[in-house]
């Protein structure tokens, strides 16, 4: 990759509000924005009518969803950015994203091309910024996913989901699937808690902060996606012997991986094939993740569960 493989936050966080953007197309626009036309009805936005709108860039900008540690993941992701040098011919600068607002602005105006956008900001994403899912990472048996659990510390007192009443949920950040959207409705749904009548919320900012705060009793409670759980336990900061699983939900999918639909559809066809064509065997990527390869997804599909949660949660897929 061109040094220094990377590009600043303030380089690609644009705000909404400043992109002109084209005007409204004359289409079928289903839950998208006015600004992106679904002509064949597979819910994600069509490559643009305007011919002016489409992008060819020289330098592809890649971002991952927001993590503890982005630059640490930029050398995660070097393997397959240099892969995907080769597969389209051109620089490939890895862009660490430090929040989903910044990397969903920054695909709505065209600066940033490829990314992983974390489960819960993905209808956002295809909706507001013209996002459009390809791939997730599977597991050699070709299963794929994780589950949201609510998890307390083994001496909290606290054994079942209905004796979190009057206690502290940590929750992660509002655009999350696993750290708020689906517990949220699932424990209204399913329990009758709903948060500030009956338990206090707190808003942790990542995953790893909710299990951190858990297992030194910061926080009562907290909804995390499971997956995070070993990586947070790996550090040697406690154990699964100090943790209670009070709730555990069916499996979600994981990050998508895709492209902007502005892309030049020979470009978009190559980078979706650099996924399936890249040897994860003795990879950066092998060893951070469990899975082992990248599988063909659509949105329509995959994320419809997801969806469901969003109704019924009344999450607004409108851009601000």
């Amino acid at each position: 990759m061109t040094a220094p493989g990377y590009v600043a936050l303030g380089a690609l966080a644009v705000l909404v509000v400043a992109c002109a953007g084209p005007l409204v197309e004359d289409c079928a626009h289903g839950d998208l924005d006015q600004r992106y036309c679904d002509g064949n009805g597979d819910l994600v936005a069509d490559p643009p009518q305007d011919p002016r709108m489409e992008l060819n860039p020289e330098r592809l900008i890649f971002a991952y969803t927001p993590v503890e540690d982005p630059a640490q993941f930029r050398d995660v992701w070097a393997g397959f950015l240099d892969h995907l040098e080769k597969a389209v011919s051109r620089d490939v600068l890895f862009f660490p994203v430090q929040s989903n607002a910044a990397q969903i602005e920054a695909m709505r105006a065209g600066r940033l091309h490829v990314g992983g956008f974390n489960t819960g900001s993905v209808p956002l994403a295809v909706n507001c910024a013209g996002f459009v899912p390809t791939t997730l990472m599977a597991r050699e048996d070709g299963s794929y996913g994780y589950e949201m659990e609510i998890l307390t510390h083994r001496e909290s007192g606290i054994e079942s989901v209905p004796e979190l009443r009057g206690r502290t949920l940590a929750f992660t950040s509002p655009t999350s699937n696993s750290g708020f959207k689906a517990p949220s409705v699932l424990l209204e749904a399913e329990f009758g808690l709903v948060p500030d009548r009956d338990f206090q919320p707190a808003f942790s900012g990542r995953h790893d902060n909710s299990i951190l705060g858990v297992l030194q009793r910061d926080y009562d409670a907290a909804a995390v996606a499971n997956t995070v759980i070993n990586q947070v336990l790996a550090r040697g900061v406690g154990s699964r012997d100090d943790l209670r699983v009070l709730y555990r939900s069916e499996t979600f999918p994981t990050t998508a991986f895709g492209v902007s639909n502005r892309l030049d559809p020979e470009l978009s066809e190559a980078i979706v094939e650099a996924f399936y064509t890249f040897d994860w065997e003795g990879s950066a990527l092998d060893a951070e993740f469990e899975e082992n390869s990248f599988i063909p997804i659509t949105y329509e599909e995959h994320w419809e569960v997801i969806r469901r949660i969003d109704v019924a949660a009344e999450t607004s897929w409108q851009c601000r």
